[in-house]
């Protein structure tokens, strides 16, 4: 832990070593360093289990096994804090939250699936539904999903 008195609102973390160094604004609480410290830490292994999952690829995998488009690009993004995917169908970019990283791998596979779909079926329509039920553990998923989003509004 660091704090900093030329630091005023931001926080940074970064791994040195097996160490994580935590920079904060010296005029932070012994309550908010704590907070944020989780947080940090938090988001920094949110960052090492992505880096261990090459995403493309996996989703290149699952298009050609589940008949789908495939994508032009597939990366994971820390800015999504409401989805846990999203794609733009015209250039076929899609964007992972980082936040499904540590999710299960079948988890992790239905989002991907589920974008992938998008490229196909923007809206999510009947037909847009029965392309992502070409995923044996569609249902399965939208439930583990659906109990995470209860987590995080309780």
């Amino acid at each position: 832990m660091v704090r900093s008195s030329r630091r005023r609102r931001t926080v940074q973390a970064r791994q040195v070593g097996d160490v994580v160094r935590v920079t904060i604004p010296a005029t932070l609480t012994k309550a908010e360093e704590d907070q944020w410290v989780a947080e940090m830490v938090r988001r920094l292994e949110r960052h090492r289990r992505a880096a261990e999952i090459d995403v493309m690829q996996r989703a290149v995998e699952l298009a050609h096994r589940y008949r789908l488009p495939a994508p032009g690009e597939v990366r994971w993004v820390d800015n999504q804090r409401f989805r846990w995917g999203s794609c733009t169908p015209v250039d076929g970019t899609i964007r992972i939250s980082s936040r499904v990283a540590g999710f299960p791998a079948w988890v992790v596979d239905y989002v991907l699936v589920h974008e992938l779909a998008h490229l196909e079926v923007p809206l999510h329509d009947r037909r847009f539904w029965d392309l992502v039920a070409r995923y044996p553990r569609s249902e399965r998923a939208r439930g583990y999903l659906l109990a995470k989003e209860s987590e995080a509004t309780a």
